[in-house]
């Protein structure tokens, strides 16, 4: 599923014209978005959690050349499979 198939869903589900639904659905991915770039914890239960971790600099080693070059710090978003969703995945 994308996000134009989520809206699709919404839009069918709930009866909304297609530039509602776009709404809804941009709006709540704003949201989310705008909450990790502040730096706090989504958490949607059931489904997942979602945080920004802060990784350092390092020395890495290019695997073509071999040779050792320095990877700056970076932050990376991180998703946790909520207990629920996972549960259903299993079946």
């Amino acid at each position: 599923m994308n996000k134009k198939d989520l809206i699709n869903k919404l839009k069918e589900s709930q009866d909304l014209s297609s530039s509602h639904a776009t709404k809804i659905v941009d709006k709540f991915f704003n949201e989310i978005t705008a909450a990790l770039q502040k730096g706090d914890r989504v958490e949607i239960r059931g489904l997942c959690a979602m945080h920004v971790k802060e990784y350092e600099s390092y020395t890495g080693r290019n695997p073509k050349s071999g040779e050792q070059i320095v990877v700056a710090p970076k932050k990376l978003p991180y998703f946790k499979m909520g207990t629920e969703l996972k549960e259903r995945a299993n079946k």
